[in-house]
Order: structure tokens, then C-alpha cells, then sequence
């Protein structure tokens, strides 16, 4: 008994060696992923000790959480902020229509841009929608502004038409709406790549049978194209979830940069520029606020990851856990 348990434990350390041998050039591949996630966003995590001390920036943060620990003060405090609850309830608000605009964009310009036959047309589309997205915030602002400003090219043309001059930016409805089309021209494109893919990946079997049935495209698309992507779509949509909280730093920031209508503000003021306004602005509060509300974050996040899986999975889907 013993000489075959001992056959069996070489037997496994074989095989073991055996695939790490076959499978050296795609570890190698591998490594400097796995070093980059250590380095650069695991090792930083000792940081959220902050969130439990008053920072000192002579003593650094180890030595401020062993000298200046507070305990949950920071917490405390960021809760009982009115100012705070509204960025939350605005981040909340921005951050849930993001998802599902930017899902249900993501996915339409997918089967747009996989309806195309012509093949030529069709990768020519695919770069031009796929494009803005390596343009920065910057840029994209400044376009908008540009645009839609006091002194933007639509104001322009109605003075040189005779009229007066329309605050777009000021106006919260019309702020609101532009966040959320800047981010749909700005990533609708991109986001559907993996949709593309994986429509590449559905059999062609399944669409000569339904022109034999007599289907119609709009029928191959409800009954064949979207069942296919489902399961992408559901895993994507659970891991968007989780940065519910981030709402778009950059683009609300710069969008922002050159407004001074309070009103307007008030309406798109989201944590992670909160944490800004409070920290570089204001200086309102001790870094170790700053970190406690970045840590909120993660976790009503993590929360929001888990709780959407399950909710998949009692749905009979996948889930991603």
C-alpha cells in the first residue's frame, strides 16, 4: 500500500513537472502581468491602514498608524457630512445610468457594426467608433466646451443668426445629458469589441437554418445573436457593477473645470471629485478622510460584485465567482 501511494505522489509530481515544462513560454508570458498586479496594486493596499489614523507626513504613513491610530473616527466623520451624502447619491445616480446606458450602447453598436457584409466598410466603421477612445478627458472636454460653451460654435451661429445666446452648460438637464452622451461617444466603441468577438464565435449553422425557416435579420438577431452573447453580457455587466462608485473622475472634473454655476456643481459633484475638492481644494479634512472614503468605496463596491453575481446565478446564469 505504501509503494503505491508513493508511486502515485511521483506519478502526480511528474505530471506536475511534466506541464510546467510544456507550459514555460506561456508562464514566461505571464510573469510580468502577475509582477505588475503585485507591485502596483497589491503592495499599495498597505495604504488603507491610513483610513484608521491621522496622517503625519513627517512620520509616513506606517509610522502614523502606529503613533496617530484613531480607530473608525474617519468614518464617523465623512458620515455625518450632508455634503458627502450628496456626492454619494449623485455618484450613485451617474455611476447605475452609465451602466445601463453604456451596456445597451455597447451592445447596439456590437450588432450594428456585425450586420455590416461589406468587409471593408465594416473595419473601416469599427475604427472610426473604436477611436475616441484614446482621446483624453482633455481633449473631449475642450470639445464640448467648445461646442456647447457660452462662446461655442452652436452660440455663435445663433448670433450670427440674429438670436441670443443659450446657456447649455448651465442648464443641469441639458450638463446631465451631455455626461452621459460624451461617455457613450467616447467608449460605446470600444466596449463593444468583445461583443464583436464573441459574435464571431456563434456557429453560422445556427443562422443558414433560420434563413431556411424563412427568419427575417431582426428575428436572427433576438432569437441567435443575443442568446449568444448573453453570457459575456452578463459577466461584463456583473464586473461593471463594481465601480459603480466610480463615476468618471476625468470626465466630470475637466467637463467641470470651467463652469462656476453652483447649481450645475451640486448636481454632478461625485465622491472622487468630492475626495478632490476636500483634499487639494479646500483642505478641508486629514488625508486619512480621504483614504476612509476611498475604502468605502472598495467595499460598497465588493458589495455591489457579490451581490449582482448572486442574483445572476439565482437568475440560472454563469456569474463570474
Amino acid at each position: 500500500m505504501e509503494r503505491i501511494l508513493i508511486a502515485r505522489k511521483q506519478s502526480r509530481s511528474y505530471s506536475l513537472k511534466n506541464r510546467v515544462k510544456s507550459s514555460r513560454f506561456l508562464i514566461m508570458m505571464i510573469i510580468p502581468a502577475i509582477v505588475y498586479y503585485v507591485l502596483f496594486c497589491y503592495v499599495p493596499m498597505y495604504g488603507v491602514l491610513l483610513s484608521f489614523a491621522y496622517y503625519s507626513p513627517r512620520a509616513g504613513i506606517l509610522g502614523s498608524v502606529f503613533t496617530n491610530w484613531v480607530g473608525f473616527d474617519n468614518f464617523m466623520k465623512i458620515f455625518e457630512l450632508p455634503e458627502f451624502w450628496r456626492a454619494f447619491g449623485n455618484t450613485m445616480l451617474i455611476g447605475s445610468l452609465k451602466i445601463v446606458i453604456s451596456f445597451v450602447s455597447a451592445v447596439l453598436v456590437a450588432l450594428m457594426i456585425n450586420e455590416i457584409r461589406l468587409r471593408f466598410f465594416k473595419k473601416s466603421v469599427q475604427v472610426i467608433v473604436t477611436f475616441p477612445h484614446f482621446l483624453s478627458w482633455v481633449i473631449v472636454a475642450s470639445f464640448f466646451l467648445l461646442l456647447f460653451g457660452d462662446n461655442g460654435a452652436i452660440n455663435r451661429v445663433i448670433e450670427s443668426l440674429g438670436g441670443t445666446k443659450i446657456t447649455l452648460m448651465g442648464d443641469k438637464k441639458f450638463f446631465m445629458a451631455l455626461v452621459f452622451l460624451s461617455d457613450i461617444w467616447k467608449e460605446a466603441g470600444w466596449s463593444s469589441i468583445i461583443y464583436i468577438a464573441t459574435m464571431a464565435g456563434i456557429s453560422t449553422d445556427l443562422y443558414e437554418a433560420a434563413d431556411i425557416d424563412g427568419a427575417t435579420r431582426l428575428q436572427k438577431i433576438w432569437h441567435i445573436t443575443l442568446p449568444g452573447i448573453r453570457p459575456t453580457a452578463i459577466l461584463l455587466l456583473i464586473m461593471s457593477v463594481g465601480g459603480v462608485l466610480s463615476a468618471g473622475f476625468d470626465q466630470i472634473f475637466n467637463l467641470t473645470s470651467s463652469l462656476h454655476n453652483a447649481r450645475v456643481l451640486d448636481s454632478v459633484n461625485i465622491i472622487d471629485t468630492y475626495i478632490y475638492q476636500i483634499s487639494f481644494v479646500n483642505h478641508q479634512f486629514n488625508e486619512g478622510v480621504s483614504t476612509a472614503i476611498g475604502l468605502f468605496k472598495s467595499v460598497v463596491g465588493f458589495v455591489f460584485v457579490i451581490v449582482t453575481d448572486r442574483i445572476a446565478k439565482l437568475c440560472g446564469e454563469r456569474g463570474i465567482i
